[in-house]
């Protein structure tokens, strides 16, 4: 979070495989104006639900349940200032959205989690252990 932490304040964010919601929600304490989560799992949807609920943080929040590559497929180009994801390292999805991202960046700067031994075309990546966090900016 740290690295894109300037672009926090005021910005628009999307969280692409939500899970409890932890990045958009982080997001918004560091003064992201309102965050999209997007999550497909039942399970996940209820942590979401209730952590958004716990937190007060209602009216800044969007979320809808559906496949997140599906999401970005329909989005108008940067329709978003930055956009986090963190897709379960055993499907393709990581490469799949920087593909798309570098097709029609859908927003100004995308994040993506992915194990480290399998690197995402383009972008900066930083490794964390097993993991791997890589970004890339729209041109």
């Amino acid at each position: 979070m740290s690295i894109v932490a300037s672009r926090l304040s005021g910005a628009r964010v999307l969280d692409l495989f939500a899970g409890s919601g932890a990045l958009g929600l982080e997001a918004l304490s560091r003064g992201a104006t309102s965050v999209t989560f997007v999550e497909l799992s039942p399970r996940s949807l209820r942590a979401l639900h209730d952590n958004v609920r716990s937190l007060g943080v209602d009216s800044s929040v969007t979320i809808h349940r559906t496949d997140a590559v599906r999401y970005v497929e329909r989005l108008e180009e940067r329709a978003f200032d930055v956009a986090f994801a963190d897709p379960p390292y055993t499907i393709e999805a990581g490469a799949t959205l920087v593909e798309r991202f570098q097709q029609r960046p859908f927003a100004t700067i995308l994040g993506v989690e992915h194990s480290a031994d399998r690197p995402l075309p383009g972008g900066d990546t930083r490794r964390y252990g097993d993991t791997a966090l890589t970004f890339c900016v729209a041109p």
